[in-house]
C-alpha cells in the first residue's frame, strides 16, 4: 500500500534541491521589516503561551506532566489534535501533490474525520477505562506479559526520531530557508531550542496550549493565502477553467505528461487507471488513518489528557471539522499555484525544471513557497513563515512530548523498576534533549537523500507497519477471547464493575497507579517526594540558591513533600480517573455534532466525488 507516498514522498523532491541551489535567487533579501516584525511578534507569543501554560499544572507528577493533570477542555485538545498532524510537511507534500494531479489528495484529510469520532466514541473510552497512559502500556494490560509493551515503545521511538522528526524538520527548515535565507543549521536549531525549551519544562500542558494558539496562527494565515489565491484565479470556476489549461511553454515531445489530469477535480478516480484509485483512497487508507489517529501515543495522549469522556469526544469533533479545512487552503492553494505559474510549478522537460527548481522530475513541490513568495505582501508574507513555523513548531512539540512519554513509562521503567516518580520526571525531560542532539545530527542525511528517496522509504516502511499494528489494537478491542483479562480492557468489557480493576492495580507494575494520579497528589509511599533518599532539600530548605531554585522549576522538582493519600482515598480517586460516566446533556450535545459532521463530511465527498 503506497498511499500515503503522494502527499509526502513526492514532496521532498523539489523542496529540498529548490532551497539547496545557491543559483536559486533567495527571497530572504527582500524580506520588509514589517515581516521580521511579525515574526518576532509571533515568537513572543508563542514563548509567552508556553510560560503561561507551564504554570497552569503541576509538572512534577507524571499525570501532570505528560497527561496535562487529565484537567484539558475539548478545545485546547481539538486544536492539539489538528496541529499535532499537520506539519511543515504536509503544507509542501499536500500542496505539491494537489498542483500535479487534483483534489484526490485531500481525501487523507477528509478521512480522518471519520478515524477521529471513532477516536472518541470507540477507542479513547477503553483507554480511560483500562487506566492507561501509553498504549503499549494497554497492550501489555490487554495481552499480558512485558516484551510487547517495550516492543512497541521502541518501534515507534524509531519511528517518530527518523520518520516524524526528520519529516518536519526537512519540509520546515528548508521552507524558512527559501524564505528568509537562513544557513539551514541555523533554522533548524534554533526551532529546536524554542519548541524543546517549552516542552521540556511545560509538559503536556504547555504543548497542547501552545498547539492550541499555533493552529489559530496556521489556520488564520492560511485561509488568508487562499482567498488571495482563488481572487487571483477568478474563484472556483475559474480555477477549473485556468488549471486545465495549465500547460508549460516547454513540453516533452510524443508524451502527455504536460497535461493536468482530466480528473484532477474529482475525489474518487478509477480503480486501475486512475493515480489514487478509489477503492485504495477509502479502504486502504482507512487502515492507516485507524493507525495514525486512534493507536498513535501522539494523537491519543491528547484525548487522554481531558477530564472528562465528553471532553474528549468534544475533542475529536473539533479536529473533524479542523481537519475539512487543508483541502481548501494547501490542496487547492498547490492547484492554483500550478494555473499562476504553469511554466514552474508545471514543468516537464527535465532541463528547464533543473533551472527552476533543481530537480530534473519535475516542480510541483514548490508550490506553496512559490505562491506564498509572488502573492502574499508585505507583512502578510512574514505570517505565512510563521504559519510554516507553526506547522514545523507544533507537531515537533507533539512528537517530543510524546516520545519522553513512552520512554520514561515504557522503557526506563522496565529497567528501573524502583523509580521514584521524580526520576521519571527528569529522565522524561532529559530524553527530550538527546531527541533534539539527534535531530540536528540527522540533517546532512537529510540534505544528502537524493531525489526525494528518504519520503518513499519512510511511506514505504509506514505502509508496512500501519496494517499489522491497526489490526492488532482492533483484535484487543474488540476480541474478547484473545487472551484471558477482560476487566474494562475491551469495547465489551469497558463498564464491567470496578472491584475487577482494583484487584489489578495490585498486580501492575510500579507506579503505574501513580500516572492516574492528578496534579499533585502522590499515592501513600509511591511519589518521589515521598523517598528519604533524597536528602533534605526535598522538605523545602530554606538555604537554595536562585540557580537551583530555577532549576527545580525547569525540571518540576518543587522540593515540597505532597500529602499522602489514605488506601481509600487512593482507591476513590482510581476510580474517578478511570471513570467514562458522561452527563446526559454533554452527551447528546456530542452525538448531535458528531452526526452533524459526518452529514457535512459525506456531503463535501458525494460534492467532488
Amino acid at each position: 500500500m503506497e498511499l500515503a507516498a503522494p502527499g509526502l514522498g513526492a514532496s521532498g523532491n523539489g523542496v529540498r534541491t529548490a532551497a539547496a541551489r545557491s543559483s536559486a535567487p533567495g527571497p530572504g533579501a527582500s524580506l520588509h521589516a514589517y515581516d521580521i516584525g511579525v515574526l518576532v511578534v509571533y515568537f513572543i507569543f508563542v514563548v509567552g503561551v508556553g510560560v503561561w501554560s507551564s504554570f497552569r499544572a503541576s509538572r512534577g507528577t507524571i499525570g501532570g506532566y505528560f497527561l496535562a493533570g487529565r484537567s484539558m477542555t475539548w478545545w485546547p485538545i481539538g486544536a492539539s489534535l489538528m496541529s499535532s498532524n499537520v506539519g511543515s510537511g504536509l503544507f509542501i507534500g499536500l500542496a505539491g501533490t494537489g498542483a500535479a494531479g487534483g483534489l484526490a489528495v485531500g481525501g487523507f484529510e477528509w478521512n480522518a474525520t471519520w478515524l477521529l469520532l471513532a477516536l472518541g466514541w470507540v477507542f479513547v473510552p477503553v483507554y480511560i477505562a483500562a487506566g492507561v497512559v501509553t498504549m503499549p502500556q494497554y497492550l501489555q494490560k490487554r495481552f499480558g506479559g512485558q516484551r510487547i509493551q517495550v516492543y512497541m515503545s521502541v518501534l515507534s521511538l524509531i519511528l517518530y526520531i527518523f520518520t516524524k522528526i526528520s519529516t518536519d524538520i526537512f519540509s520546515g527548515a528548508l521552507f524558512i530557508q527559501m524564505a528568509l535565507g537562513w544557513n539551514l543549521y541555523l533554522s533548524t536549531v534554533a526551532l529546536l531550542v524554542v519548541t524543546a525549551v517549552y516542552t521540556i519544562a511545560g509538559g503536556l500542558t504547555a504543548v497542547i496550549y501552545t498547539d492550541a494558539l499555533q493552529t489559530v496562527i496556521m489556520v488564520g494565515g492560511a485561509l488568508v493565502l487562499m482567498f488571495l489565491g482563488f481572487k487571483e484565479v477568478g474563484w472556483y470556476p475559474g480555477l477549473e477553467q485556468r488549471y486545465q489549461q495549465a500547460i508549460p511553454n516547454v513540453t516533452v515531445p510524443n508524451t502527455t505528461c504536460h497535461l493536468p489530469r482530466p480528473d484532477a477535480f474529482h475525489m474518487l478516480r478509477d480503480p486501475v487507471s486512475g493515480d489514487i484509485p478509489w477503492p485504495g483512497l477509502i479502504f486502504g487508507l482507512t487502515v492507516l488513518a485507524t493507525w495514525c489517529w486512534c493507536t498513535d501515543q501522539v494523537i491519543v495522549q491528547r484525548s487522554l489528557s481531558a477530564k472528562s469522556l465528553s471532553h474528549a469526544k468534544g475533542g475529536s469533533v473539533l479536529g473533524g471539522y479542523l481537519k475539512i479545512l487543508p483541502m481548501f487552503f494547501i490542496v487547492m492553494p498547490g492547484m492554483i499555484s500550478r494555473a499562476l505559474y504553469p511554466d514552474e510549478v508545471g514543468c516537464v522537460d527535465p532541463d528547464v525544471c533543473q533551472r527552476v527548481c533543481g530537480a530534473r522530475v519535475g516542480c510541483s513541490n514548490i508550490a506553496y513557497p512559490k505562491l506564498v513568495i509572488a502573492l502574499m505582501p508585505i507583512g502578510l508574507r512574514g505570517l505565512m513563515i510563521a504559519v510554516i513555523m507553526a506547522a514545523l513548531m507544533s507537531s515537533l512539540t507533539s512528537i517530543f512530548n510524546s516520545s519522553s512519554t513512552l520512554f520514561a513509562i515504557d522503557v526506563w521503567q522496565r529497567f528501573r523498576k524502583k523509580a521514584t516518580e521524580q526520576e521519571l520526571m527528569v529522565v522524561g525531560r532529559v530524553f527530550v534533549v538527546f531527541l533534539v542532539v539527534i535531530s540536528i545530527l540527522w540533517i546532512p542525511i537529510i540534505q544528502s537523500s537524493n531525489s526525494g528517496q528518504l519520503f518513499d522509504y519512510i511511506q514505504s516502511i509506514t505502509s508496512y507497519l500501519a496494517p499489522p499494528v491497526t489490526a492488532l489494537f482492533l483484535l484487543a478491542i474488540f476480541c474478547k477471547r484473545i487472551t484471558e483479562p477482560l476487566a474494562r480492557l475491551t469495547w465489551w468489557t469497558r463498564n464491567h464493575p470496578r472491584y475487577e480493576l482494583e484487584k489489578e492495580a495490585h498486580e501492575d507494575t510500579p507506579g503505574t497507579s501513580e500516572m492516574e494520579m492528578p496534579p499533585g497528589v502522590h499515592p501513600a509511599g509511591g511519589g518521589g517526594t515521598q523517598n528519604p533518599s533524597q536528602g533534605p532539600e526535598q522538605h523545602g530548605a530554606p538555604h537554595r540558591s536562585c540557580g537551583k531554585l530555577l532549576w527545580g522549576w525547569f525540571c518540576g522538582l518543587s522540593g515540597v513533600l505532597e500529602p499522602a493519600l489514605s488506601p481509600a482515598e487512593k482507591a476513590a480517586l482510581e476510580l474517578k480517573l478511570t471513570s467514562i460516566e458522561e452527563e446526559p446533556l454533554w452527551r447528546r450535545v456530542c452525538n448531535v455534532n458528531a452526526v452533524l459532521l459526518l452529514a457535512i463530511n459525506v456531503f463535501l465527498w458525494g460534492y467532488f466525488a
